[in-house]
């Protein structure tokens, strides 16, 4: 049987390249290569870029987002390694290392600033690069993300969702084990028949032994963490039924902050609230967007 998610993936493709996107292959150093979609064309539009969680690669993840936007930002969707087309022979599985090759990609595309849009895991990469990279990134929207992923709310998490390990619960082994984890991500899942998932589990689950290396380095020990003094805008743009991230995750995290950011949720939408509320999600994305471009003409 035909696989059916990657007849999707080659229309999605179609759709983007229409929309004005382009895939890059970008080498970050001997070994490494960050798979990138890019514009087409760069004529000074502000630049946002989109951080991917966990389970899809960048634009399964964003493709609602990026068929919006692309008209009025210069979008850009990177692949983290060993997601779609990002490899490398290095050893380093840590956040700061992906965000180091996100940020010297971004680089050598000729990217200068930009704001950040980032989901679960790619709301901590993205803390990490605004974190090593200020200069670079001027703002940031967090969705359903935590400042570092620590023990205790690995504890936490992981119990109230009945699992082992991030490993266990993000890398599903069977159609059954990948429809129960995007069940726990989202408010509500559509009925899909069975073979979808197995053709998800067989286009978006491969790189496992590294993946798992990647869950292992991104636990920070309780006692390591300490909160960053951030300088950039950023904005909190919630699931209100999240319960990987719960709403008193992202009240914490708004205090951590101190003030510095605002939390705005969507009811009726879970972990995946970019893919499950797209309409509602993009109509607040816009109009955070709109304000980090007023206060950035503001500064000058």
């Amino acid at each position: 049987m035909v696989n059916i998610v990657a007849i999707y993936m080659t229309l999605l493709h179609g759709l983007l390249k229409l929309a004005g996107m382009r895939p890059r292959e970008v080498e970050i150093q001997p070994g490494t290569m960050m798979h990138f979609w890019v514009p087409r064309e760069t004529i000074g539009k502000p630049v946002v870029v989109f951080l991917h969680g966990f389970a899809l690669n960048g634009i399964m993840t964003w493709q609602f987002q990026v068929l919006s936007l692309a008209r009025s930002y210069e979008v850009y969707v990177p692949d983290f390694l060993f997601f779609g087309g990002s490899i490398t022979d290095k050893a380093d599985r840590s956040p700061a290392f992906q965000a180091e090759c996100i940020a010297k990609g971004l680089r050598k595309l000729g990217v200068d600033k930009c704001t950040l849009v980032g989901l679960s895991y790619g709301g901590m990469v993205g803390f990490k690069m605004a974190e090593m990279y200020p200069d670079l990134v001027t703002s940031m929207v967090v969705t359903c993300s935590v400042m570092a992923l620590t023990e205790s709310i690995t504890r936490s998490g992981l119990q109230r969702i009945g699992f082992s390990s991030w490993a266990e619960y993000l890398l599903p082994e069977t159609s059954k084990g990948l429809k129960q984890m995007l069940d726990i991500a989202s408010y509500k899942l559509p009925w899909l028949p069975n073979f979808v998932y197995k053709h998800l589990l067989e286009v978006m689950f491969d790189n496992r032994k590294e993946r798992t290396e990647l869950l292992e380095a991104l636990i920070t020990r309780d006692k390591d963490f300490s909160i960053h003094g951030y300088s950039q805008n950023i904005q909190l743009l919630w699931g209100e039924n999240d319960i990987l991230f719960k709403l008193e995750d992202a009240h914490n995290l708004k205090g951590q902050l101190k003030g510095k950011a605002t939390l705005h949720s969507i009811e009726k939408a879970g972990h995946l609230v970019p893919i499950e509320r797209p309409f509602a999600y993009n109509t607040l994305l816009k109009k955070i967007l709109a304000s980090f471009c007023e206060d950035e003409k503001q500064k000058l």
